[in-house]
């Protein structure tokens, strides 16, 4: 299911419609259905798409086309190779173009926040069986930090700052807990794991 915090911040970030834009790791394809639905040209990309989605099975550094905009929604720790991901992602947009990014960033993900996230699952009635500890290690292990993916992307875009705020609510978690979760960081008793920021395409 789409967050409709997600939607806002891409129809937010990228250029008005007909904007045509690149969708990186696009899942299921419910963003790129909506911005369609919005006016937007959108190609849409992941290399585990399922068919009847839209998208097409397709990793990023295989990716053609020109566009005016890029959004890649908790995609790009995923890449690799990630330097030459990126900078084949900044052939693909046009100079002035946008470069939307919604992310996590696993730096700031501590044990905090991975036993709140167990309880939440296993409050739902899901039966998992790692512990906190593991299942950040498992995460940091795999998943390139944001400092990371902004320094491939620096040489090619001038990147704004982080907006910082939640993201646990999102990972397969039952609807309703985005509240939840900011009272808790804005308490300082979780940690703000979500990033949000905008790049524009250097000349």
């Amino acid at each position: 299911m789409l967050d409709p915090g997600v939607l806002a911040f891409a129809r937010g970030a990228l250029p008005a419609p007909p904007a045509r834009v690149l969708e990186v790791g696009a899942g299921a394809g419910e963003l790129a259905t909506a911005l369609r639905e919005g006016g937007y040209d959108v190609t849409a990309i992941d290399p585990g798409a399922g068919d009847g989605t839209g998208v097409e099975r397709l990793a990023l550094i295989d990716a053609t086309g020109t566009y005016d905009a890029a959004i890649a929604v908790v995609s790009l720790h995923h890449v690799e190779p990630l330097e030459a991901s990126c900078d084949h992602l900044a052939e693909l947009i046009a100079p002035g173009g946008v470069l939307a990014i919604d992310e996590l960033d696993i730096a700031r993900y501590d044990e905090r926040a991975t036993t709140w996230w167990l309880h939440q699952r296993r409050a739902a009635g899901d039966d998992e069986d790692h512990d906190p500890a593991s299942i950040l290690q498992k995460m940091r292990d795999h998943i390139h930090p944001l400092d990371a993916v902004r320094a491939a992307l620096e040489p090619h875009f001038r990147l704004g700052e982080p907006v910082r705020g939640p993201y646990l609510h999102r990972w397969h978690l039952p609807p309703g807990l985005r509240d939840t979760e900011e009272r808790l960081i804005g308490d300082g008793r979780l940690p703000a794991t979500g990033a949000r920021l905008v790049g524009i395409r250097r000349p």
